[in-house]
């Protein structure tokens, strides 16, 4: 009975994961070797859930049955049990729900920040209702428990009845043996298996999220171990090192001015914009047309229309943007390892600029702050620096951001290097009331679904991102600074989802949408405009705008000048 229980919730999350996130291009009769191979996986687990059951009453004194007090103690553990199985089948759907995977040892990366990821939570669901719900679900699996105790003990005389029947258990140990081996399986089950099935829905809803967890727990370790020298004759062309390192592997080259070097000393202004998703703006031909103000900058700088964070999160792409070096650190970020957060940056090559970091909240989140004071001397502004409410748990608004910011720089006497990361374009999607002129738009579900957006509340925060940016830029179009300013505009990182109508499906089962962003140099008064269409990277960002000026630097990152006419034959 306690297997068919356990059986029914597994398959039954398995069931939802179906009706809430299966694509419209998948049929019904195609998941069947997902769910077959689904059931191998919770088989597995509901073996080592019972296994304890079926070992332990071997000795008759701690069968359930022997006395109330083993009765109880074994409802006590049932019940905790399933209480650990329904939070990590929800903690798994709200992952689902979120970034279209299954729960992973990632998710310890929001226990690094506890303040931030629950509030962030509070914020975005309806988390008393989810733990009534969780609390009374344990409540009748175990009173489910004891009916069933009841209704057994019933049908026995007495304990002896269980150790004349030893070789029933021993049976039932044999099997649930071979569950955790892998039911109708050569080789033991893994997670890898659920690869095989060569399709990313059908690999998550074949696994089973206990599984996932615990397996990818052992990926926590960043992994020392690296290619580089093998690949370094590849890296060398495509970098354009010096033929002086070509005998050793080494990164370092020192740039010299070029003949389109800017004289003036011009500002620069990065701004690292939450979830800027290329598939879901303007850009791409989106017909929600969800960025339009943005979109004629581009048509007014340089913009690349192929730009990709080298991995998916805010502190991967804040690391690859402000060091030029990927995060490779998959189940922990890089600004978190003491071993990997001290980089060199290109920044600090603009001599004679002040620098600044503009937050809405705390610096401390995914240690930025540990990252950005690799910048000598740099001003960092964060929560409490401002003297505007916070709208959520991001902090003040993003448009307070970018005006406070404004307010900053609209002083400054020397050149300044400054970097503005927003965050409003994330859950809980807070517009503020005092935004009274943001006019949001009421679009159908199903066109929302058609071009990438989940919801109604998503839409409106991306376009409230644009309404951002405009008030953004008409208060430095005001201000002193504005007409010797770079303007760079990317995203952290895309937004995994249906791009199906704009790109072709590759987008959609590798996951290019997750990495796919806009990449803006704006400055009307310094640069020409050019729409470029090659494949670039964040981190070709800083090699990019260090070489708009008329200074030398040292380049010691895998990026790129992308405006550098040689590297057009590497």
């Amino acid at each position: 009975m306690l297997f068919l229980i356990y059986l029914g919730i597994f398959t039954a999350f398995r069931i939802a994961t179906v009706i809430c996130f299966k694509p419209g291009n998948i049929g019904l009769f195609e998941l069947i070797p997902a769910f077959w191979l689904g059931l191998k996986y919770d088989l597995r687990w509901i073996a080592f859930i019972l296994v304890p059951i079926a070992v332990f009453p071997l000795f008759p004194r701690l069968s359930p049955f022997y006395s109330e007090r083993s009765k109880r103690s074994w409802t006590l553990y049932l019940g905790i049990i399933t209480l650990l199985v329904l939070f990590f089948y929800g903690a798994d759907f709200g992952q689902f729900a979120y970034i279209n995977a299954r729960l992973n040892a990632d998710a310890l990366i929001f226990a690094e920040d506890p303040k931030e990821s629950l509030q962030m939570v509070w914020q975005s669901y309806p988390v008393v209702w989810i733990l009534i719900g969780l609390f009374g679900a344990v409540l009748m699996m175990v009173w489910m428990f004891r009916r069933t105790h009841v209704d057994i003990a019933e049908k026995n005389v007495n304990t002896h009845m269980f150790a004349y029947r030893r070789s029933w258990h021993l049976t039932t140990i044999l099997i649930l043996g071979w569950f955790m081996y892998g039911f109708l399986t050569l080789k033991p089950l893994d997670i890898y298996r659920a690869f095989d099935l060569n399709d990313e829905f059908k690999s998550n809803l074949a696994l089973n999220p206990l599984q996932n967890f615990f397996t990818t727990l052992r990926f926590r370790d960043p992994d020392y171990n690296t290619q580089a020298k093998k690949y370094y004759p590849q890296v060398y062309q495509f970098l354009g090192i010096p033929a002086t390192s070509k005998s050793m592997p080494a990164y370092d080259r020192l740039v010299h001015p070029g003949s389109r070097a800017l004289e003036s000393q011009p500002n620069v202004v990065l701004v690292i914009c939450e979830s800027f998703s290329m598939y879901k703006s303007s850009m791409s031909g989106n017909a929600l047309n969800s960025t339009p103000y943005f979109h004629e900058l581009c048509r007014n700088g340089i913009f690349f229309e192929r730009a990709f964070s080298p991995t998916f999160g805010t502190a991967r792409g804040v690391f690859a943007i402000v060091t030029g070096i990927p995060d490779v650190q998959l189940s922990r970020f890089a600004t978190r390892n003491e071993a990997s957060v001290n980089q060199r940056t290109i920044i600090n090559d603009f001599v004679g600029y002040e620098k600044f970091y503009f937050i809405g909240g705390r610096s401390q989140f995914n240690n930025f702050n540990g990252l950005i004071n690799n910048i000598h001397d740099v001003h960092i502004y964060e929560e409490g620096s401002y003297h505007v409410q916070n709208l959520n748990v991001w902090g003040i608004s993003d448009k307070n951001l970018f005006l406070q910011a404004n307010s900053v720089l609209a002083t400054q006497k020397k050149p300044f290097f400054a970097i503005i990361q927003t965050a409003d374009n994330h859950r809980p999607f807070n517009i503020p009331e005092e935004d009274s002129d943001f006019v949001t738009r009421l679009i159908q579900p199903d066109t929302l679904k058609k071009y990438g957006f989940d919801s109604q509340e998503e839409f409106n925060a991306f376009t409230y991102t644009d309404f951002c940016f405009k008030r953004f830029m008409d208060s430095a179009r005001r201000s002193p600074y504005f007409d010797n300013t770079i303007f760079i505009f990317t995203g952290d990182h895309g937004v995994e989802g249906n791009a199906a109508a704009l790109y072709p499906k590759a987008w959609n089962e590798q996951r290019l949408s997750d990495e796919h962003i806009p990449l803006l140099f704006y400055a009307p008064a310094l640069l020409k405009h050019q729409w470029r269409k090659e494949t670039v990277s964040q981190i070709d960002i800083l090699p990019t705008v260090a070489g708009m000026v008329q200074q030398p630097y040292l380049n010691s990152t895998l990026g790129r000048d992308l405006l550098d006419s040689s590297m057009d034959a590497a």
